[in-house]
């Protein structure tokens, strides 16, 4: 057995699976494949541009669809004979109108409305992901803007960046870090000595808030996926300020990043405190560029993520790959193990692997918080097949009790009601849904999750059996009023019972118990066992924080089995395919 320990991530590999396979770009960056990508975006985002106004898109019109004036000046700005768009006039005319569309539509603070698609909206902001992309299309275009356009530009860029850099030098989040980057650009184009030293000073913050093993959090524990913010601004930040105090950062990232990965290029949303879980390829960003170990992350995920003949990448990506990434070596990511187990932190995630089998178990415990955008630690169980994608589990949200590992209390006491656009998120109820400790154990391939609810001990442990099926075991002591739940992904609009009934999945609530079900369900292709006393709930519904009124679709509902411990003690669940 090896011992990889990277900066608070340790790998152990109890059995190597075969060697890397070569992949797609045998370097980083593939830069004929990006300009391909972005040449290929142009007319698309011309196609929704509307002369008559310069906006972008579709009503309403939001100020992030002028987002594209970026990947469109790259573009412009990018001399090579592959490109038909380098200094193009028709193309710079689309730019110049579209950067003062921005001006025109901020208030007298250099903000503008945070509106949504669904045209709910959420105050003034200095939107930083517009700010970034219209500083970085100012920064390539500027010297050939119209002087009336140039003139627009201007006023409004030092409107909002002179209140961006007021606000410099608070909380550490994800937003003012995406600023800090964009207000270093700000200097350097403008000149402006005390911008630039003030996004500096706030980034040797974000360096050193860090935790060891390579993510930030905003609460406890993992943001998985806004860790990508903090990555991409700190990577577009070097490009800039070649600050060497953001390498170190970057490659505690890559290593982290590499080491929460699914087979299928997704992440493990156990450990996430913001977002539930999305089955795509995250493809990393400029910040992955500047690192051996980024850049053998980004060949891995970006030749699986364009697997498909003629597959192309976002244009902003491609845009600042190709103006701001960097380039060199590679460190590939292990490659996918028939047996092995990362350790995040001091104990405090465990992914484990057992072909082909893959889970992972958080023990990242802390309080509620009345934030919205911060959802519970309530799912501490993933469970990944091969074959299957993942099966249970899938993050974190509010509200919801079903989604919750273990529950202390009556659950039917947490809930949200539809419509409430400003929900009590820690209400005062008889009801634990979040464990006040958690630990981690395992050897070889079993791995057990302890969880403290005040004097109440829980545990959940899983292992592989010889036949390649998964077991699941939830201990906890009867007659406490505590419920395991196990949260099935969406995987089918109706499910079959072992008598041979299909059950639907609609809009309807459905409660059934064991007797009803058999002893055992099948749910596309998965197979589990139910124990006797077992129930099955549908749907606990997601509280979705990006909705005012929470609402979401079924198909981030979940599937849950309910184990109450009444009058037993463990329950086991064997969970395989069945094809």
């Amino acid at each position: 057995m090896s011992k990889v320990r990277n900066a608070g991530v340790i790998i152990l590999f109890l059995v190597m699976a075969p060697a890397i396979a070569q992949q797609s770009f045998g370097h980083w960056p593939p830069r004929e494949f990006l300009l391909k990508s972005l040449v290929a975006a142009v007319p698309n985002y011309l196609d929704s541009f509307h002369q008559d106004t310069g906006r972008f898109g579709a009503e309403p019109w939001i100020c992030q669809d002028q987002n594209v004036i970026f990947p469109l000046a790259a573009a412009w700005a990018i001399e090579d004979p592959s490109n038909p768009w380098f200094h193009k006039q028709e193309l710079l005319d689309v730019i110049a109108k579209a950067g003062e569309v921005l001006t025109k539509e901020m208030d007298s603070k250099g903000k503008w409305t945070f509106r949504k698609k669904d045209n709910s909206t959420w105050g003034q902001i200095h939107m930083p992901w517009t700010y970034s992309r219209w500083i970085r299309a100012y920064q390539l275009v500027r010297d050939a803007l119209p002087t009336a356009a140039r003139e627009s530009w201007e006023k409004g860029l030092m409107l909002g960046f002179s209140g961006i850099r007021a606000c410099a030098g608070g909380n550490l989040h994800n937003i003012p870090t995406h600023h800090a980057m964009a207000l270093y650009i700000a200097g350097i184009c403008f000149e402006n000595d005390d911008w630039k030293q003030a996004a500096k000073s706030y980034m040797a913050r974000v360096v050193a808030a860090q935790d060891p093993a390579g993510f930030w959090t905003e609460h406890a524990g993992p943001v998985v996926g806004y860790n990508l913010v903090y990555i991409d601004a700190l990577g577009v930040y070097y490009h800039f300020s070649k600050d060497p105090l953001v390498l170190g950062a970057l490659t505690r990232s890559a290593q982290f990043h590499a080491s929460v990965l699914w087979p299928n290029g997704s992440s493990v949303p156990a450990i996430d405190e913001r977002q539930i879980y999305h089955d795509g390829v995250n493809i990393g960003n400029v910040g992955f560029s500047w690192t051996p170990e980024g850049r053998g992350f980004l060949l891995k995920q970006v030749a699986a993520f364009s697997h498909d003949a003629g597959k192309t990448v976002d244009a902003d990506y491609a845009a600042s790959m190709l103006l701001y990434g960097g380039s060199g070596d590679a460190k590939f990511p292990p490659a996918d193990q028939d047996v092995a187990t990362v350790i995040i932190g001091d104990n405090k995630a465990l992914i484990q692997r057992k072909k082909p089998w893959q889970w992972a178990l958080s023990a990242y415990a802390c309080k509620p918080s009345d934030s919205r955008w911060i959802q519970d630690r309530q799912n501490f169980l993933d469970i990944y097949h091969d074959a299957l994608g993942l099966v249970v589990g899938g993050g974190n949200t509010k509200l919801q009790p079903y989604w919750s590992t273990f529950t202390v209390g009556n659950p039917a006491l947490l809930k949200h009601v539809p419509g409430d656009a400003d929900p009590n998120f820690v209400p005062a109820i008889d009801l634990k849904w979040m464990p006040d400790e958690a630990s981690l154990t395992h050897e070889n391939t079993r791995s057990s999750l302890s969880l403290k609810y005040g004097d109440i001990e829980c545990q959940v442990s899983l292992s592989v059996n010889d036949n390649q099926s998964l077991s699941v075991t939830c201990h906890a002591p009867k007659g406490r009023g505590v419920e395991a739940h196990v949260p099935l992904l969406y995987r089918a609009p109706e499910f079959t019972t072992a008598p041979g009934k299909s059950i639907p999945l609609t809009e309807e609530d459905l409660l059934l118990e064991s007797d009803a079900l058999g002893n055992f369900i099948i749910y596309d292709d998965l197979k589990i066992t139910i124990p006797p006393t077992a129930r099955l709930r549908w749907p606990a519904r997601q509280h979705n924080p990006y909705k005012k009124d929470g609402s979401s679709s079924l198909e981030a509902a979940k599937l849950v089995i309910v184990l109450p411990f009444d009058s037993i003690e463990e329950y086991t669940l064997t969970m395989s395919i069945n094809r």
